[in-house]
């Protein structure tokens, strides 16, 4: 059972700083696309940052240049490094990934959800 276990996240002050992890367990061959997404009180979940296999990365407008996503693949793990954070970054954020697995009758492939974690801007 492939299972994306998220953390870092919490309280934190306008300007200042938080990273994200997500660590995926389970019977897996191969992890493809990873993803960040944030759901703010009220508002449909909304993609923050992809990045590739092999590292390419893109961003949404309003966390360019704030947020840097970046994979361990050793370690099944990726990252959010969230820098400047505006009161308007506040809202749960997901890990999501396009994941192989390894079945008994051959190989899977679907995305996974974490559980989420919570990032709040606020003085």
């Amino acid at each position: 059972q492939v299972q994306l276990v998220e953390s870092g996240g919490g309280l934190v002050q306008p300007g200042g700083s938080l990273r994200l992890s997500c660590t995926v367990s389970g019977t897996i061959d191969t992890i493809n696309n990873m993803y960040w997404y944030y759901q703010a009180p009220g508002k449909q979940r909304e993609l923050v940052a992809s990045i590739t296999s092999s590292g390419t990365t893109d961003y949404a407008d309003s966390v360019r240049g704030r947020f840097t996503i970046s994979r361990d693949n050793a370690a099944k793990t990726i990252f959010l490094q969230m820098n400047n954070l505006k009161p308007e970054d506040t809202a749960v954020y997901y890990c999501n990934a396009d994941i192989r697995t390894i079945e008994s009758w051959g190989y899977g492939r679907r995305e996974y959800w974490g559980q989420g974690t919570q990032v709040t801007v606020s003085l």
